[in-house]
């Protein structure tokens, strides 16, 4: 069964395209035929006047539409998409949603922060690592923040916070709003230490990839704060040119480092892992889940 994804962040949208086959214990696997991201960094409008503009709805129409030629050509058998933050805040956000599925046909749902933190737990990653142990799910997004805590083998709870790249680097995020992340994380990972973090997001995954650590192999904070020091003292340009970063990842890669680093303090952490998931990762495990049902 061919299945895909899209989600539309508020930096960049994408499409994944999978092929799901169970194996003979029973264990689907799921295998990444195509994954394509558009950055449409639609919050830089959102997160300062509140609506998307003509021009970047014009280019999300767009694109949906070309991601539908694109499973058309894959045999896709259904879709799963969601918006998150920036259509969350936009005022004019459902119309072009209506105006998407009127002319595609596909129907994009607005996902909630915590909706959110659900489809990221869906990838499950936790449990494929020590039952004796805390681990929390770190997901920055443009718009905003998820973390999920999952210790022995259940969900102690899912939080999110509008604390994000893009309203960092639009300067939209009060002092009040990351005292509050402080206070949360702080007070609710205290009796389930030793906390360990999972990343997720393309910044993170990033920074993992610059560092050339094997994979499966954790990030430390250390290197974390090395990162964004460096990254904080050179300008957008230079960081393309040094770190080979596109345009649309070189600006929010700093903020990005900002938030995780603050998790991992507050969490107690030192270590951060990335495995490569996402949010389109989620949706399609719980696509196949609904499909099943159906059968």
């Amino acid at each position: 069964m061919i299945l895909a994804a899209i989600d539309i962040g508020s930096n960049a949208a994408r499409l994944l395209i999978s092929e799901t086959s169970v194996y003979k214990d029973g264990s689907v696997d799921f295998t990444k035929l195509s994954l394509l991201r558009i950055p449409l960094r639609l919050g830089f409008d959102v997160f300062e006047k509140g609506i998307i503009s003509p021009e970047k709805k014009q280019r999300l129409i767009n694109t949906i539409k070309a991601y539908k030629l694109l499973m058309e050509l894959y045999n896709v058998e259904a879709v799963k998409a969601c918006a998150t933050s920036a259509m969350r805040d936009a005022a004019n956000g459902p119309a072009i949603l209506k105006e998407i599925k009127d002319e595609t046909g596909i129907d994009i749902n607005i996902i909630s922060g915590k909706e959110e933190a659900n489809v990221i737990y869906e990838t499950h990653i936790a449990e494929n690592l020590a039952s004796n142990h805390s681990y929390l799910y770190v997901d920055v997004g443009g718009g905003s923040t998820e973390v999920t805590l999952f210790s022995e083998n259940h969900i102690v709870f899912k939080e999110s916070f509008n604390i994000g790249t893009i309203r960092l680097l639009n300067n939209t995020v009060t002092d009040e709003q990351w005292e509050h992340m402080k206070w949360f994380i702080k007070t609710h990972t205290r009796e389930f230490q030793p906390v360990e973090i999972i990343g997720s997001g393309g910044n993170i995954n990033k920074v993992f990839s610059m560092s050339k650590r094997k994979e499966g192999k954790p990030l430390p904070l250390d290197l974390l704060k090395d990162y964004y020091k460096e990254l904080s003292y050179t300008s957008i340009e230079d960081r393309k040119h040094l770190y080979n970063l596109r345009s649309d990842r070189a600006d929010v890669i700093v903020p990005a480092l900002q938030i995780y680093i603050a998790v991992m303090r507050w969490a107690n952490a030192d270590e951060i892992y990335v495995p490569k998931i996402g949010l389109a990762d989620g949706l399609v495990k719980i696509l196949y889940k609904e499909m099943m049902a159906k059968v």
